[in-house]
């Protein structure tokens, strides 16, 4: 069995993302509104293509049905695609500070607990 994988076949990275997908798509949107598309290729810009997110969509829905975001538009491009654009909501910041505080809290109790020093 690869190390990457657990019993179940989800990686390390598998899990993290889980967590932290919703706080980076509701990061994505604090400048304006966007589509999914548009989301996808600001990810691999901003992460010289590293941070994938390919089940983004179970994300937007996710964070729409929690109130966190909303539609702010539907256009159609040029081809015909409907393009459904999202937008953070009032209770979507608000949710979003609370996010960062308590990523930043867990990463510095991880930090105090896993000696990172020793990581090559």
């Amino acid at each position: 069995m690869n190390a990457k994988e657990t019993t179940r076949g989800h990686s390390f990275e598998d899990y993290f993302k889980r967590a932290v997908n919703p706080m980076v798509v509701m990061s994505l949107l604090i400048e304006r509104p966007k589509y999914a598309y548009e989301m996808t290729q600001e990810l691999k810009d901003k992460t010289n293509s590293e941070y994938t997110m390919p089940l983004l969509y179970p994300v937007l829905y996710r964070l729409q049905n929690q109130g966190f975001i909303e539609e702010a538009e539907k256009l159609i491009s040029e081809n015909n695609r409907v393009r459904n654009y999202y937008r953070l909501t009032p209770l979507g910041y608000q949710r979003l500070e609370e996010m960062k505080q308590e990523y930043l809290q867990l990463c510095r109790n991880v930090d105090d607990l896993v000696d990172l020093s020793e990581t090559t």
